[in-house]
């Protein structure tokens, strides 16, 4: 339902002033609610809710009512909700905004109301809680120490093929977001831009009754994906190594490293600014390249 719902009746502002707070929510089990999520609920003035259906269903479970007036806050409304909320809490208004799952503006609405408050000077803060890209992140059993997060890909072929293979080379952890329907798809383009071996988890249904974490190699995952896989799906990919990374600047030895210098000081590079530019695209040390550079001046 996208339309504007109250629950309950009229509700004062309860702070020292107006603010927009934007709290986390479960993932699919409500008993990751926290005391705060449950206080800010029963406490503000306005919840902006992605889906005011799931919002509902929500606090049915937590068992508490919500006494503000809770407005419907989506991809399709948010630039025109965007300037009611800031003037709102210009105004002395507590506003809440919450999505379906997660964290406010992540792959979610909440990023342009955020900048604007910042610019209105009307506070933000936010209230911490369950993440599914930080829960699948440490659930994959790939590296954690370094990663990135890229969201859902685009959903057109061409555009999905295109940013895969701008990642290529990428050294972190890769999380990413998907629909069950594009899974099949979207996998098959990450063998082709990240190779058949290269190590993923498929994460299902995090914190629900069905959860799954699916590991292996992208090819066997791809394979696995081609059946039904239905729930709420993130993905994680193994960044890339350095031989990944040679690989795909066409340098997978020594000569090609040496000749790569040579050609880039025939372009007017110095020997120390070649070396480095190609260490960096090869993803070895700079002196590594710039003595093995030298040695082929000894040579020849």
């Amino acid at each position: 339902m996208r339309q504007d719902d109250r629950v309950g009746g009229s509700h004062s502002s309860t702070g020292d002033g107006g603010r927009i707070l934007l709290a986390a929510t479960p993932l699919g089990n409500a008993g990751d609610a926290s005391m705060r999520l449950v206080r800010a609920l029963q406490e503000a003035d306005v919840v902006a809710a992605e889906d005011t259906r799931k919002l509902r269903a929500l606090v049915s479970r937590l068992e508490i009512e919500v006494p503000g007036q809770v407005l419907s806050f989506y991809e399709g409304n948010e630039s025109a909700r965007v300037p009611e909320l800031i003037e709102r809490a210009a105004h002395g208004a507590q506003v809440l905004v919450v999505t379906d799952a997660g964290m406010p503006s992540v792959s979610d609405p909440g990023f342009r109301l955020v900048r604007e408050a910042h610019e209105a000077g009307v506070p933000v803060t936010t209230l911490p809680g369950p993440s599914a890209a930080l829960a699948a992140l440490v659930l994959s059993g790939l590296p954690v120490a370094r990663f990135a997060f890229e969201g859902f890909l685009p959903r057109k072929a061409g555009e999905r093929r295109r940013r895969l293979d701008s990642l290529a080379t990428e050294e972190r952890t890769m999380v990413f977001f998907e629909a069950p329907h594009r899974l099949d798809a979207s996998l098959a383009d990450m063998v082709g831009a990240f190779g058949a071996t290269r190590q993923a988890a498929v994460c299902r249904e995090l914190t629900k009754t069905h959860e799954e974490v699916k590991r292996g190699e992208l090819g066997e995952l791809a394979t696995w994906a081609q059946g039904e896989v239905r729930g709420e799906i993130t993905v994680v990919v193994d960044g890339a190594s350095q031989q990944d990374v040679r690989d795909a600047a066409g340098l997978t030895s020594e000569e090609d490293v040496v000749r790569a210098v040579r050609e880039a000081m025939a372009g007017g590079l110095s020997r120390k600014d070649a070396a480095a530019s190609v260490a960096e695209a090869a993803g070895l040390s700079k002196r590594q390249v710039y003595e093995a550079s030298i040695a082929d001046r000894r040579e020849t």
